[in-house]
């Protein structure tokens, strides 16, 4: 189905000469002057080359048919990553390179929506946020927690990230999934 590039987001597939490509990342740029162009980064499905591709906005770009379902994810293993789906039961592994960067994010029994394509696995979704201990960070100074300065901080999935003066190891603090930016203390 033909779509116009600019509703093109994250995880869409697209069908170009034949192959299938996931977009990565994808941004609409409005020039003061000329054409308004959509900047896709895509990586090619079947052997994981990325590419980057610029379209106007409104040229149209071939949308391939994906099967989207919410899963489960149960596991990790050398055969990848372990998702179940909750209706049938149904479990499916999914590579590592589909998987890619967002691996640390997953923890067990987060719900992920999964794109499929004649049955294999090919983008996942997760959800914005997700919520993790601060397993290392500076103490806390005091006088510093008016300042809107952060501290570099550990949290218990291995990632870095900044969080304000006032966290302390052991606090369970909410972060984006996307680039691990902190949001806030997690209410629980």
């Amino acid at each position: 189905m033909k779509v116009i590039a600019s509703s093109l987001r994250k995880g869409n597939v697209v069908e170009k000469d034949g192959k299938l490509y996931v977009i990565l990342f994808a941004e609409n740029i409005h020039p003061g002057k000329g054409t308004p162009v959509t900047q896709l980064d895509m990586r090619r499905i079947s052997d994981g080359v990325k590419v980057s591709e610029r379209y106007r906005t409104t040229e149209q770009v071939e949308r391939a048919y994906v099967e989207e379902r919410e899963h489960t994810f149960l596991y990790r293993d050398g055969e990848g990553f372990h998702f179940m789906n909750p209706e049938s039961y149904d479990q499916i592994a999914v590579s590592e390179s589909v998987v890619g960067e967002m691996a640390p994010y997953l923890t067990e029994g987060m719900a992920v929506q999964i794109s499929q394509h004649n049955g294999i696995a090919i983008s996942l979704v997760l959800p914005q946020r997700a919520t993790f201990e601060v397993v290392e960070t500076e103490p806390v100074t005091k006088g510093q927690t008016a300042s809107s300065s952060y501290k570099p901080a550990t949290l218990s999935n291995g990632v870095r990230t900044l969080v304000p003066p006032h966290i302390s190891a052991g606090t369970r603090v909410v972060v984006m999934t996307a680039d691990g930016a902190y949001v806030e203390r997690a209410k629980d």
